[in-house]
């Protein structure tokens, strides 16, 4: 638990220093960003902003999978909705090969 808080610190302050020298900001304002500018605004303190940073890390993988999966059950249910989506893709994709 040391060493996951000791790492998410070191990932938080390199964050910090990549913002301090990005020309635009708008390219970089994620959540994590925006925490640690609510901290320099005096609205988190530090520990606040660890805390959100580790539990976003923690709990994100095990909400992502959950919710694919039930989005993937979902789509198969509905094939004019899968039907849908496709068109929707290829619309906007065009020719280009998909990427992940």
């Amino acid at each position: 638990s040391k060493d996951l808080k000791g790492a998410m610190e070191t990932l938080i302050e390199q964050k910090r220093q990549k913002l301090s020298t990005v020309e635009k900001l708008d390219e970089h304002m994620d959540f994590a960003s925006q925490l640690i500018f609510a901290q320099n605004r005096g609205d988190l303190t530090a520990e606040n902003v660890n805390q959100c940073v580790l539990e976003m890390m923690i709990a994100a993988p095990d909400t992502l999978s959950v919710t694919l999966f039930f989005m993937l059950i979902l789509i198969a249910e509905h094939p004019t909705v899968e039907e849908e989506m496709m068109r929707e893709i290829e619309t906007v994709m065009g020719k280009q090969e998909l990427q992940s």
